[in-house]
């Protein structure tokens, strides 16, 4: 079983994330899932209608503009790093919080590294699928590697010198 990084904690994944070529047929109605974008796009209804929970993952090249109405259904929102260089869902991640006001989980999946942890936290993820070759006990060290913080982000809306005396 994987373990992730979930609120500054390491803990078994209970959520199972489907392959992007998945299909409606053969799943299970009470599992806890997160189905892919275009899963959702053309299967909403019935997905709405299971019993189990529900998520969604975006690649790097979808925009959470186009699950915004539909939040409310998620409990599980999971951006996908597809490589360590690729930083899109940063962008991804202060939207989802700050815009859109959504209060679920917010996942880093694929491609994700130690070093990214402390910024992604920054910008609204709480929880972490790290690469299955790392130590999540590791990259769990790394929410703490900076004990102050300078500028304004989704964890800390003052900037340091709004904070100040």
């Amino acid at each position: 079983m994987q373990r992730i990084i979930k609120n500054d904690q390491v803990i078994d994944e209970t959520w199972h994330l489907l392959p992007k070529d998945v299909t409606l047929e053969g799943l299970s109605n009470s599992d806890d899932l997160i189905v892919p974008l275009a899963l959702w796009r053309d299967h909403a209804h019935a997905l709405k209608a299971r019993d189990g929970g529900l998520g969604v993952w975006l690649d790097s090249d979808e925009e959470v503009e186009e699950i915004a109405e539909d939040l409310q259904y998620f409990q599980v929102v999971a951006l996908n790093f597809p490589v360590f260089t690729d930083g899109r869902h940063f962008s991804s991640a202060r939207l989802l919080r700050e815009r859109y006001g959504y209060k679920g989980e917010v996942r880093a999946i694929g491609d994700v590294l130690r070093d990214q942890l402390f910024f992604m936290k920054r910008c609204g993820f709480d929880a972490y699928a790290i690469r299955p070759d790392r130590d999540p006990y590791d990259a769990l060290q790394s929410l703490s590697d900076f004990s102050e913080v300078y500028q304004a982000a989704t964890d800390q809306p003052l900037p340091l010198f709004r904070r100040r005396g």
